[in-house]
């Protein structure tokens, strides 16, 4: 079983607190639809575990395959950089198919960015370099398609739907100290 090979550090995009007795670290692909449906499933995991669990986002955009994932995962980080990365987050999945320049222009204006700031970031790719660095720990870390996730530092090949997470981070939560 591989493990999380970059620690969670201040770079990274986190929800909940840092001394949740379980984290859990995504490695995902805006224009994949399986990161897609597993955006829904996260979700209801984070809803139903609230303090319980830290959800970590890290990048891996598939480019071969996906040719606006590099571009959507900029976009999230050029929204970030103007504290709205979870917003961002959230639009690009819930509108996978709206993933080309203008359409990331659209979801900068419906979340009140920056415009200029936003599109000149884009076009300079100003966030490219956070993005390689998230994938290639993904690469040292073994992941090989999204979504890639990562339990307590440990890989997680499984299913993941929301039931099936939250019993597994549920059990994990449950060996740790200070028991959830």
């Amino acid at each position: 079983m591989s493990k999380l090979r970059v620690p969670v550090g201040a770079l990274d995009h986190v929800l909940g607190p840092q001394d949740a007795p379980v984290t859990l670290v995504e490695y995902g692909d805006f224009q994949c639809p399986f990161c897609g449906q597993a955006y829904w499933e996260v979700k209801k995991v984070l809803e139903e575990m609230g303090e319980g669990l830290r959800y970590v986002f890290r990048h891996f955009p598939l480019t071969q395959a996906h040719p606006f994932a590099l571009q959507a995962a900029e976009a999230a980080e050029a929204a970030g950089a103007q504290g709205k990365f979870w917003e961002m987050h959230a639009r690009l999945y819930e509108h996978q198919q709206m993933l080309d320049f203008e359409s990331l222009r659209e979801h900068a204006w419906a979340l009140g960015l920056e415009d200029e700031r936003f599109t000149r970031e884009l076009m300079e790719h100003r966030h490219q370099e956070h993005v390689r660095r998230d994938f290639m720990g993904g690469v040292r870390s073994g992941v090989n398609g999204t979504p890639g996730f990562f339990i307590n530092d440990e890989r997680y090949v499984g299913e993941f739907s929301a039931p099936v997470l939250l019993s597994v981070l549920q059990g994990r939560s449950a060996e740790a100290p200070g028991y959830y």
